[in-house]
């Protein structure tokens, strides 16, 4: 089976045994994975704790109950495992920012969250820790021709902004062009979430309409990471795994106005797995490369 499989199954069965005693012994057991590993795995797949997720599913699942008025809130407490209503009232302030109880009598209603998806990528072992699978590479310097367009993260329409350019950089290409497809975000400010972003083609295409330019990416050194699935859908996973690899590694990011590239093998379909190139500096360690 594999990991994300492992960690897959895992969140069924915590799903199905929200209201019974759940410990990192009985989760893993179910899982037939070491306590010790599972936990590792566990944090590298999802980016925090199993308790902490634990703790999450099980407010999510009181917000039903909780339009029960049949239910009292030390009911559902009991009910979910909490032990306490103080304890449970205080959890679900923390991620909520309200009350269970003001929940009932304001007549307001927060939505369920499904079980979270669990993005599909290679994973390695560095000194008994869990990483998402890396290798140290150098971007050579390359230039694409393509779209150049600013998204705001902090918005609603942003996935649906940078597909729509995506597809009309394809329109306006030729179907006999082949090869790769970079999609380059760059300058992003400190604290900010607006990111310009560079939809391209190694190629010399000459499209004489706005926003159309050819730019010259420089030689970076980076890591490179393989995903599999959306990365419009899996920002959060993205910036947890850099930050691990980082710690892990002993890396250090670079301050390089280009954030990340995102590079696919095929310009006609921007749905296969990709790799991610995101600049670190070169260390002493790293001058074979």
């Amino acid at each position: 089976m594999d990991h994300y499989e492992v960690i897959e199954d895992a969140l069924i069965y915590i799903e199905k045994n929200l209201q019974q005693p759940l410990s990192l012994d009985s989760v893993a057991n179910a899982s037939n994975t070491s306590k010790y590993y599972f936990h590792r795995l566990f944090s590298a797949m999802m980016g925090y704790s199993l308790n902490n997720y634990i703790l999450s599913r099980r407010l999510n699942a009181s917000l039903p109950l909780i339009q029960n008025d049949s239910l009292s809130l030390t009911d559902i407490a009991y009910q979910l495992n909490f032990g306490t209503q103080s304890s449970f009232t205080r959890a679900f302030k923390r991620q909520y920012g309200i009350t269970p109880s003001s929940l009932r009598v304001k007549d307001k209603t927060l939505s369920q969250v499904p079980i979270p998806s669990v993005v599909k990528r290679h994973i390695k072992n560095i000194n008994g820790d869990i990483v998402t699978d890396f290798t140290l590479t150098e971007f050579d310097t390359i230039r694409v021709s393509g779209i150049v367009f600013e998204v705001d993260l902090a918005t609603d329409d942003y996935k649906a902004k940078i597909r729509s350019h995506s597809k009309m950089l394809l329109n306006n290409i030729d179907e006999t062009i082949n090869g790769s497809c970079y999609v380059i975000y760059s300058d992003c400010q400190p604290n900010s979430t607006r990111f310009k972003v560079l939809v391209g083609i190694p190629h010399d295409i000459q499209i004489d309409k706005p926003y159309y330019f050819t730019v010259d990416i420089p030689q970076l050194f980076c890591a490179k990471f393989k995903y599999f699935g959306d990365l419009l859908d899996i920002g959060d996973v993205l910036k947890t795994d850099f930050a691990r690899f980082l710690k892990i590694s002993k890396q250090e990011s670079e301050n390089s106005h280009i954030e990340l590239i995102q590079v696919f093998d095929n310009i006609h379909n921007l749905n296969s797995d990709y790799h991610i190139y995101t600049p670190i500096k070169k260390l002493p360690i790293d001058l074979d490369f």
